[in-house]
């Protein structure tokens, strides 16, 4: 559970702000995502090897 404690004379946007923030850094919505549908692992190690090939051929153009 999430608890953020808004202080003295802080604005709603900014107390909700942090909570998003922290949401986000959780990883509940991508597990959600994830599970709504199987993905069998091989698959799942292809994909995660493609985007990291694609992270080093980015990478290696920046470097140029």
């Amino acid at each position: 559970m999430i608890i953020i404690n808004v202080k003295d004379g802080e604005s709603l946007d900014k107390a909700l702000k942090r909570f998003k923030k922290k949401f986000e850094k959780t990883g509940v919505l991508r597990e959600l995502r994830s599970r709504q549908a199987f993905e069998k692992k091989s698959i799942t190690r292809r994909t995660q090897v493609k985007k990291a090939i694609y992270k080093q051929g980015l990478n290696q153009e920046a470097g140029i």
